[in-house]
């Protein structure tokens, strides 16, 4: 039985984190801020920290890396790009739009992970669509329900058609290919990740329907988180931007189910929308008010899930 949640999540702790010029060409959510690097990294430390303290806080296993700084990879603060973790100790290494996320992807972290216990079956490498100018940027682009074998995913110059349907057949998930866009100075722009209008939990979907603009590319995706008894949570375009729908739901000490946001998403959300995601999932969040405006990613980018078997 495939498992929707899990435990364990790998994170990455910056170590020159600031805003990556490569990656602003297409992600509309990155703005800039009147501070040195320097002061940039150091804020962005202090907010992953006291984020790991609250996941490690109710029970969460956090497995935690150093970033390298040789490497200058700037966005290695979201792993969730580069790599995810399956049951059946698959790893699926991708793609990456920006050159400089590319050095992200990290032989000794599967080392580490080996080490931490966890068994690594076969590699499924993506990335030599590099070559061809193609991309699929991880659980970022593919938005996986695990159980019903579903993936959902927005095309984006981030989110290649040919690479989400190689995915679905090697993974044996069916996709849900949509496009989304942003309103951007008047223009409706295409969003780069799925997984920041949408996310999905065992019983709940959280999603931005006005980011899809073709009424039956909605209806289909209503269609497909209904008949999997999703209770469907609308957010606004305006919550989207406050990283309303860049969530993930992990399970905590004695199984306990967190829905873990940024604290600006949690301030965007109704007393109606806290109270139908309260009926699933206690709620944890976290400010990360610098990481979310210079790398225009939240929570759930920071948070590689890790599925894989452990070692008995």
């Amino acid at each position: 039985m495939q498992k929707q949640l899990t435990n364990t999540l790998l994170m990455i702790r910056p170590v020159a984190y600031r805003m990556n010029e490569q990656t602003a060409v297409n992600n509309y959510f990155q703005k800039k801020i009147n501070l040195s690097n320097d002061e940039i990294n150091k804020k962005a430390q202090k907010e992953f920290d006291n984020f790991v303290e609250k996941l490690r806080g109710v029970g969460v296993d956090v497995i935690v890396e150093n970033d390298l700084l040789v490497r200058d990879t700037p966005d290695s603060i979201f792993p969730n790009n580069w790599v995810s973790f399956h049951e059946n100790g698959d790893v699926a290494l991708y793609p990456m739009f920006a050159e400089n996320r590319r050095k992200e992807r990290r032989e000794d972290i599967l080392i580490r992970l080996e080490k931490e216990g966890f068994v690594i079956e076969n590699i499924i490498d993506y990335t030599t669509a590099e070559e061809e100018g193609l991309f699929l940027e991880g659980t970022g682009s593919l938005l996986l329900d695990r159980v019903n074998r579903k993936v959902y995913c927005a095309l984006s110059p981030r989110a290649d058609e040919d690479l989400i349907i190689e995915f679905c057949e090697d993974f044996e998930y069916t996709p849900v290919i949509f496009s989304a866009f942003q309103t951007v100075e008047g223009k409706r722009l295409p969003i780069y990740h799925t997984n920041v209008l949408m996310a999905l939990g065992e019983n709940l979907a959280i999603v931005c329907l006005n980011a899809i603009d073709s009424k039956s590319e909605k209806k289909n995706i209503i269609q497909n988180l209904k008949e999997d008894g999703k209770e469907i949570i609308k957010i606004s375009e305006i919550q989207m931007n406050q990283f309303a729908g860049n969530m993930l739901q992990v399970k905590g000490r004695d199984d306990k189910k967190y829905m873990v946001m940024s604290t600006a998403a949690f301030n965007s959300l109704t007393s109606e929308q806290i109270a139908a995601i309260e009926k699933h999932s206690d709620i944890l969040d976290s400010d990360l008010t610098t990481i979310e405006t210079c790398g225009g990613g939240s929570a759930r980018c920071m948070m590689a899930e890790v599925f894989l078997p452990r070692r008995v």
